[in-house]
């Protein structure tokens, strides 16, 4: 019964963590969004309808949360994530701009103004990123199996990852083949 009290646990602390995301989220986005309105809306030419404040601050917003939905299902799926992650980075960047242009000049201005876009980029990588797996080790009175194969199966994960290298021989190459200084050096 130990492992399904681990597994109830586990599934607890997702489940709070995930929480916590969304409520940093929630107001990481509302302060974003309101420093994007704002920004846009002083930056704007006369006349510029405040419509198109709110529509960059929801466009800023929505792109983020759209390239993390992306990258989770691609990662699922094995496939690449350099577009959507290029798209975060640059959402993420805008609003943490639009922050620090509308903060008070200063350092604590910058970092007070910062904290919502850092918070919320800090979090999505640690409750999104995938943990590490606990690796079993061979008992050390038992020699390992050489028999088995050395390239591990081809999951949709590991698919972009190549497959790791051959140990090296012994001596790199035969005597006779070194050429006649290095000869000279082998035992």
């Amino acid at each position: 019964m130990p492992s399904a009290d681990r597994s109830t646990g586990t599934r607890i602390e997702g489940l709070v963590l995930v929480l916590i995301l969304l409520t940093v989220a929630g107001f990481a986005g509302a302060a974003s969004f309101t420093h994007v309105k704002d920004w846009t809306l002083a930056n704007s030419p006369t006349g510029t309808g405040e419509w198109f404040g709110w529509a960059n601050a929801v466009i800023s917003e929505l792109v983020p949360i759209a390239c993390l939905l992306t990258i989770r299902r691609r990662r699922r799926a094995g496939a690449p994530i350099g577009y959507p992650l290029f798209l975060l980075i640059a959402a993420a960047g805008l609003s943490l701009a639009a922050q620090l242009a509308v903060a008070k000049p200063g350092i604590s201005g910058w970092l007070l103004s910062a904290v919502p876009a850092l918070a919320f980029m800090a979090l999505v990588k640690l409750v999104l990123a995938p943990a590490p797996t606990a690796r079993e080790d061979t008992p050390a009175d038992e020699p390992p199996n050489r028999s088995a194969s050395r390239w591990p199966s081809r999951s949709p994960r590991s698919r972009h990852r190549r497959p790791p290298s051959p140990p090296p021989p012994s001596r790199p190459w035969p005597p006779s083949r070194l050429p006649p200084r290095l000869s000279s050096l082998t035992p």
